[in-house]
């Protein structure tokens, strides 16, 4: 019910951490749902299901082998995986660094490689490194700082 009123009753546009979450949702009627995690290979038959099912369900990716992953498992009927590029900066739980110079790379690999296969929706950070802040100013700071890295990074 929050779901839906966060919204705005369109079932739209929704991020999941895991893919219990992404089935709850999927279940109840959203059909455009965001798995933020990189696609472990031993998630891959849950995801390819809720992407053939879905309108859209999208997947992160974080390093050649997970994009390596998707290609080798297309999905049927004309159907693309959508990927996000996770970057990590300064979570240090997921996503390759917008700094490392595999970084671009990977995002044109994923952009200009085999887009009827894979395509690129755009790039993702979390700013989970905010969850032990103490006081809002820090968060504001990370914030800032993983704003700035996420334009370079696009700019570039």
């Amino acid at each position: 019910e929050g779901a839906a009123l966060a919204t705005g009753g369109t079932r739209r546009g929704i991020v999941v951490s895991t893919l219990a979450e992404a089935r709850f949702f999927a279940a109840g009627g959203f059909d455009d749902i965001l798995y933020a995690f990189p696609v472990p290979r031993w998630r891959l038959a849950e995801c390819s299901e809720l992407a053939q099912r879905l309108q859209q369900f999208q997947v992160l990716v974080d390093s050649p082998q997970g994009l390596e992953l998707l290609l080798q498992n297309p999905l049927p009927a004309g159907k693309r995986w959508l990927v996000w590029l996770k970057l990590d900066c300064g979570n240090a739980r997921a996503g390759i660094r917008p700094s490392d110079p595999e970084a671009l790379a990977l995002a044109r690999a994923i952009a200009q490689g085999s887009p009827e296969l894979v395509t690129l929706v755009g790039v993702y950070a979390h700013c989970g490194n905010t969850y032990g802040c103490r006081d809002i100013p820090a968060i504001q700071a990370i914030a800032r700082d993983t704003t700035a890295a996420v334009l370079e990074f696009v700019t570039a």
